[in-house]
């Protein structure tokens, strides 16, 4: 029997840096690590279920790497389930970045934070 209550999905927050590697790249190295993290980026986009709702760069008020909070950009995505989130994840992993002598997790790093869309209850609101 099929559950008739729909499952809410997964508010995202794929939170990224940028590390030390990608600015000691050659112009070469760099170009190739911005075209493998458009791919991240699309790849993140095209998860079956995957809604990305927007991101958000710190780059213009962040100078350097980010090893942790407060992150180089971010984005927001309503995902189906956790194995998703993880998929998304996985792309740092496995997408090669120019000859594929190494991934994308060279260069960048990724944490993923998880919740659910945050909504005033109704009763709160009739109240009001």
């Amino acid at each position: 029997m099929s559950n008739p209550t729909p499952t809410k999905p997964l508010r995202t927050l794929f939170c990224i840096g940028v590390n030390q590697n990608f600015f000691d790249a050659t112009a070469d190295e760099a170009k190739a690590v911005w075209l493998a993290f458009g791919r991240m980026m699309n790849g993140i986009g095209e998860l079956p279920g995957v809604h990305v709702l927007g991101n958000m760069d710190d780059d213009q008020s962040m100078v350097g790497p980010s090893v942790g909070w407060p992150w180089t950009c971010y984005v927001l995505a309503d995902v189906p389930d956790l194995a998703t989130v993880h998929a998304a994840c996985n792309l740092f992993r496995t997408l090669p970045v120019g000859d594929g002598a190494y991934k994308l997790w060279k260069y960048c790093r990724v944490e993923a934070r998880v919740g659910r869309e945050l909504v005033v209850p109704p009763s709160v609101q009739a109240a009001a």
